[in-house]
């Protein structure tokens, strides 16, 4: 079986030969409408200025003309869509190849300074787990897979996500195609507005409107025909045309809210029309997919369809801005009443806009988390475990955002019975990424994804993170007062029964070693006599005598590192006990400062 790296690079490669082929076609194209065009010129000198062809000759160009025009839009559409799926898989490649920082979407709008977890875990900003997840082209989706990543969802929708993203996982060709539809631009679309305008108040119109411009359309139709047909004078048909001013009047107000406000709409729900057709074309068999797929229709019709009716009245609607069109639009009653078609399509199926684009953004967010499953086969759903009392047992947990080749697993097993680990270690051993990396882990769990482990069994947790806390000159905090207060909220969680898990780095660093050691002491043993669990790193090794007052439930693991030719070096693997050196003069001597 050929790799994720093989087949990524397989398709990329196709594309860019497409993409290649495409362009040469396009400038072939291009040259023969010139050549055509200059020979229409020759023919019309010759035809209509000396006289030695009939003019019927200009025909010929005009047809060959016509037909590369046709060609050449083809090949260009080819040439856009080629262009697209060697992006596609360019980025699909910087991910497998570890060059994907900075590329992606960063899911900067759903940071919260105040989360209990996302910043201390890099869930997102730039280098963050959601810029490598993300493949979303809709900011539903974005929203969707960020708001999985800050919120442990319960177990029954968790495991329908798990089954979801295994059947989603080899559908390469489905996420392709879906990458690949509509424009090269990644729209602004999100359920929320998109809702709210499908759910604003009624523009009404008076009483038989829509059968009066029907009326009236009909009626300056027989009249023109019967004036032409000189059964009729030209009056009739200027009565009615003074009928129809009159009837525009009416409706102007009406008219013209409906009519700006739908054009933004359309656009966007193009897009998810796109989806949804390519969807409902698809075989699912897992209950979600099934659902999302099958339980948007409304009275018997599909989603795509109902979207489809809107976008043929938008584009009537919009064909009456043409010059050549609006003299006959205007005795059509062609606005009023496609305006009208409109209001009805929005007050009928408007309500259930929003669960279409949100259809659509869950699907997204299904797919990058399905992308992440492919490109990692190593990784593996956790067994989720409906217990009570908090549980984190992994093996070879390793950190999602480090490489596969480069990322060092270890065995994490907090339960009742063992419930705290005091992490000692000297600087840059891998304290703090065994931190995240237990962290990410039960997050990306309840997220539905599967998680770098070689295995792994949690419970429902809440997570609290103290691990990169600053201070904050807009909120006149210092580093010390923004930790606590982190570390209150952290506290509130296990008081309030919630299965806690607990990561804290360097806990109570700002502050003198004698109030850090009582005021350690008394949160960590808070925290575990409420039932929490977690890990605590610390360089101060009078804090691994926490664990003597705890007695089984706490202890005491280590991270080593060796001197070689006068450079550190760190193999990231725990070992129990207390570490019993540091690296700190090491490492001020090989910065160059005097030690």
């Amino acid at each position: 079986m050929p790799t994720p790296l093989d087949e990524y690079r397989a398709h990329a490669e196709r594309w860019r030969t497409q993409h290649t082929k495409s362009e040469q076609r396009s400038r072939q194209l291009g040259n023969a409408r010139l050549f055509t065009g200059l020979a229409a010129v020759v023919i019309a000198a010759l035809a209509i200025g000396a006289g030695v062809l009939s003019p019927w000759w200009l025909l010929l160009p005009l047809i060959v003309f016509v037909v590369l025009a046709i060609l050449h839009d083809r090949a260009d559409k080819q040439r856009d869509t080629a262009l697209r799926g060697t992006a596609y898989y360019d980025r699909a490649l910087t991910r497998m190849e570890n060059r994907w920082l900075g590329k992606g979407h960063q899911g900067e709008a759903f940071r919260d300074p105040k989360h209990l977890y996302a910043d201390d875990l890099d869930l997102l900003g730039p280098g963050s787990a959601f810029e490598l997840l993300s493949t979303s082209r809709t900011a539903t989706g974005d929203r969707m897979l960020a708001e999985w990543l800050l919120a442990p969802a319960p177990p029954e929708i968790v495991q329908a996500r798990q089954a979801a993203v295994t059947e989603l996982r080899e559908r390469l060709d489905l996420r392709e195609d879906i990458a690949l539809m509509g424009e090269d631009i990644r729209t602004a679309i999100d359920d929320q507005a998109m809702k709210t305008w499908g759910e604003r108040p009624a523009v009404h119109f008076f009483p038989a409107a829509r059968w009066i411009a029907l009326v009236l359309a009909c009626a300056a139709v027989a009249t023109f025909v019967l004036f032409l047909s000189q059964v009729l004078s030209l009056r009739p048909f200027l009565g009615v045309v003074l009928a129809e001013l009159i009837f525009g009047l009416a409706v102007r107000d009406s008219v013209r809210s409906v009519s700006t406000l739908v054009s933004t709409p359309a656009r966007e729900l193009k897009l998810v029309r796109l989806l949804l057709e390519r969807l409902e074309k698809e075989p699912f068999q897992s209950p979600r997919l099934e659902q999302l797929t099958h339980a948007l229709d409304v009275h018997g019709i599909t989603a795509s369809a109902e979207i489809r009716r809107l976008e043929r009245s938008v584009e009537y609607l919009d064909s009456a801005r043409n010059q050549f069109f609006r003299l006959l639009a205007a005795p059509l009653v062609w606005i009023p009443q496609f305006t009208m078609a409109i209001e009805k399509w929005r007050q009928e199926c408007g309500p259930h806009i929003g669960e279409w684009v949100a259809a659509v953004g869950e699907f997204e967010a299904l797919c990058s988390l399905a992308t992440f499953a492919y490109e990692r086969p190593d990784a593996v759903f956790p067994e989720l475990v409906s217990e009570p009392a908090p549980l984190f047992d992994g093996a070879n947990v390793r950190h999602p955002l480090i490489p596969r080749d480069h990322a060092v697993g270890n065995d994490v097993k907090l339960d009742a019975a063992c419930s705290l680990w005091i992490v000692s270690g000297s600087n840059m051993s891998g304290k703090s990424t065994l931190l995240r990396a237990v962290g990410l882990n039960a997050a990306l769990a309840w997220a539905g994804a599967p998680v770098c482990c070689a295995s792994l069994r949690v419970s429902p947790l809440r997570i609290g993170a103290s691990i990169r806390v600053n201070d904050s000159l807009a909120d006149n905090k210092s580093r010390f007062y923004a930790e606590i207060s982190r570390l209150r909220d952290i506290v509130d969680l296990a008081r309030a029964g919630q299965p806690t898990l607990f990561l804290l780095d360097e806990l109570l660093s700002g502050t003198n070693s004698h109030d850090r050691r009582i005021g350690a002491a008394a949160v960590i043993q808070g925290l575990v006599e409420r039932g929490a669990i977690g890990l605590v790193t610390t360089h101060d090794l009078a804090l691994a005598e926490i664990t003597a007052t705890l007695g089984e439930r706490a202890r005491n693991v280590h991270f080593e590192d060796h001197i070689e030719n006068g450079e550190i070096h760190f193999d990231y693997h725990l070992r129990d006990g207390v570490v019993e050196r540091s690296n700190a003069l090491e490492l001020m001597r090989a910065v160059g400062l005097d030690v």
